[in-house]
């Protein structure tokens, strides 16, 4: 003898809470393992490091090919970092 509907109901139930708490456990796994989910401040380079004003990349350039002293370089970044 089975009983009542209400019996079923509650398996019902059951099997949709096991569903819903394994499909969880999935996602929690899968995610731990690839690293979880990465927020990012702002945009990137392909290679994840913070992306740099197009002003710090001129002056940078400017003074890797020697146009600008080591203190005239300092000053500027200072200048810029200000601004930004």
């Amino acid at each position: 003898m089975m009983g009542s509907g209400a019996g079923m109901g509650w398996m019902l139930i059951f099997g949709l809470l096991l569903i819903v708490g394994l499909t969880l456990v999935v996602v929690v796994v899968v995610r731990a393992i690839g690293g979880g989910v990465h927020r990012k401040a702002g945009p990137t380079h392909a290679d994840d490091r913070p992306r740099r004003s197009r002003a710090r990349e001129v002056l940078d350039e400017r003074y890797a090919r020697g146009e600008l002293t080591t203190e005239e370089y300092r000053a500027r970044l200072t200048a810029l970092e200000e601004h930004e």
